[in-house]
């Protein structure tokens, strides 16, 4: 008989997680009476934990060969998968496979087949087509956000994925919005529901609907007003082109607000950078496309801004789920010139806000950002850069921050006051017996 590792109260114990919600006991559940499985429930209430657990359970340690897979619309989701999975220490091998990563060093990590394979549709199936994932053995499949993995630009893909993967007998499609269009090539074989959208875990309730008047067709001002208003606080602004993120992030930076932008024609190194700065508060302001709408798991955003009008209800909703997740509250606000109008789609109870006489600008932030020239496939880890920045950087714990390890760097959240010296102090050490470039992440 096949055995597992699955051991559910050490992994919560992993996850510093006290129980399960109601939404992922139903997964779990489901998953153990049906093959195929849709969950839909609303971003922030631990969908990924719902599907990763179903997964673990079924894993076997005497197969070597890959068992499962997960296709993702975006590589920031592949990785936040990816990071959730290593955090529950249940000890089977994942590889993250996405466009933008090098493919050589995913080719080495596929040589030895990981019991489980998250990526994109594209590096995925190049993958399969190249002969570098073994397919012979997965018979789970997981689509999470299966609306946008089945838009247009997708389907074709994702038909060559479903076909290429001859034992599937287990299917799970996970969702926040309720769109069912199941193409002809994904057979379910009588899939249970699982509908949380409407339900408590919802986070719908804990959100305030908020509008702003701007009396120009150019919203900068607006948008400036507006973030002297809530302090600064941690916000998303929601623009619709990629030209008018780094338009607005520019003028936003000349009238001494610090922000950051992010969106798809960026490499990998500088939308890793901006994350990692937004989420170590070395910036309270990031100026985005609906790139960021799916898949980015950063606690605490008070606000979502919708700079531009959403096109859709559906991208209105995942915009909103930034915030308010799980039992946090949060805040949205729709900037509005003198010619639009609220989509019908947005009901319910919605505050004007009035821009004050007198406005202070928020304070600057604390933290800075460090970049390291080295990460997981130098050695390289949390702990060495702790260790390393204490010991040669003479950094007290609490001057460092939030550290991010990828593959061939690093980020370190660092007190902007402590940065200076630090950066003398470490500028021609070594880390693990290697000279790297250290410096301030641009």
């Amino acid at each position: 008989m096949l055995k597992n590792k699955y051991d559910i109260d050490q992994i919560l114990t992993n996850l510093k997680i006290d129980a399960l919600n109601e939404m992922q006991i139903a997964s779990l559940e489901a998953n153990d009476q049906h093959a195929d499985v849709i969950l839909l429930s609303a971003t922030g209430t631990g969908k990924t934990l719902a599907f990763l657990l179903p997964i673990l359970k079924m894993l076997q340690t005497d197969n070597k060969e890959t068992q499962a897979m997960i296709v993702v619309p975006s590589r920031e989701l592949a990785l936040q998968i990816e990071t959730v999975y290593r955090s529950m220490g249940a000890g089977y091998k994942i590889t993250c496979c996405y466009g933008g990563h090098k493919r050589e060093t995913e080719e080495n990590n596929l040589i030895q087949p990981p019991a489980l394979i998250v990526g994109t549709p594209g590096r995925i199936a190049d993958h399969i087509r190249r002969g570098n994932i073994t397919v012979g053995a997965i018979t789970t499949l997981v689509m999470d956000e299966f609306d946008k993995l089945l838009d247009l630009g997708f389907e074709e893909e994702m038909s060559f994925i479903v076909g290429s993967l001859p034992a599937v007998n287990k299917k799970m499609l996970t969702s926040a919005t309720e769109t069912l269009v199941i193409p002809s090539f994904l057979v379910m074989n009588e899939p249970a529901k699982i509908n949380f959208i409407n339900g408590e875990n919802g986070g719908e309730a804990k959100t305030v609907i908020q509008t702003i008047l701007s009396p120009d067709k150019d919203k900068v001002d607006t948008l400036f007003n507006l973030i002297c208003m809530t302090g600064g606080r941690s916000s998303i602004v929601f623009c619709n082109h990629r030209e008018s993120v780094e338009r607005t992030s520019k003028m936003l930076s000349e009238k001494g607000i610090s922000n950051e932008f992010y969106h798809g024609a960026m490499e990998q190194q500088e939308r890793d950078s901006a994350l990692c700065k937004f989420r170590n508060g070395t910036t309270d302001i990031l100026i985005t496309t609906d790139l960021a709408s799916r898949g980015l798991d950063i606690p605490n955003i008070r606000y979502i801004i919708h700079y531009h009008l959403p096109h859709t209800e559906e991208t209105f909703i995942h915009r909103n789920g930034r915030t308010a997740r799980m039992d946090k509250s949060g805040t949205i606000v729709l900037i509005l010139s003198d010619e639009e109008k609220l989509p019908n789609y947005i009901t319910g109870d919605i505050e004007e806000l009035t821009v004050p006489e007198r406005l202070e600008m928020p304070e600057k932030p604390k933290w800075s950002t460090l970049f390291i020239a080295a990460g997981k496939k130098d050695k390289v880890n949390k702990i060495d850069i702790v260790g390393f920045l204490s010991n040669r950087g003479q950094l007290k714990k609490e001057d460092i921050g939030l550290i991010e390890v990828k593959d061939f760097f690093s980020f370190v959240g660092i007190r902007k006051n402590k940065l200076g010296a630090a950066l003398q102090l470490i500028k021609n050490e070594k880390i693990k017996n290697k000279k790297v470039k250290i410096e301030v992440a641009k």
